[in-house]
């Protein structure tokens, strides 16, 4: 082999190998991206699809229901629409009602959402950014 071809040998392994890693990123990337939606710009396709996607807005004041063990119903609303949502876990110390929360799972057949992640606002004034946002957009947001 000339000096040459051990060149392009080695420039075409390489552009190999970063091609390999490049796909493995998006493969890895594609099966991870999680959508997030507010209770009003649920559809029905939405609800029907199985997906996994993100659930954001406040919990709804007066719809908390501890049940037996870790299992706890609520109502996520970005004062438009209302979600139900089940979840069996430890929520986060700071979670409460008419808090930002955003609650990651995907749709029952009966419309009830159930959430196998819950995370909640961590000091008075934050709220998730994906949730202020569509909450000033639909003109609701009362924060900073």
């Amino acid at each position: 082999m000339s000096r040459k071809q051990k060149r392009l040998a080695v420039i075409g392994g390489a552009l190999g190998v970063l091609g390999l890693a490049v796909a493995l990123m998006l493969i890895a990337f594609s099966q991870d991206i999680r959508y997030f939606r507010t209770p009003a710009d649920l559809t029905a396709e939405d609800m029907a699809s199985g997906a996994r996607f993100r659930l954001g807005g406040l919990v709804e004041k007066g719809t908390v229901v501890r049940g037996a063990g870790t299992r706890i119903e609520f109502a996520v609303t970005d004062t438009i629409k209302s979600v139900k949502v089940i979840y069996d876990g430890i929520l986060p110390d700071l979670f409460r009602e008419e808090q930002g929360v955003v609650t990651e799972g995907k749709f029952n057949p009966d419309g009830t959402f159930v959430a196998d992640s819950v995370l909640a606002k961590h000091d008075e004034r934050y709220m998730p950014k994906d949730v202020a946002d569509s909450l000033k957009a639909k003109g609701v947001w009362q924060g900073n």
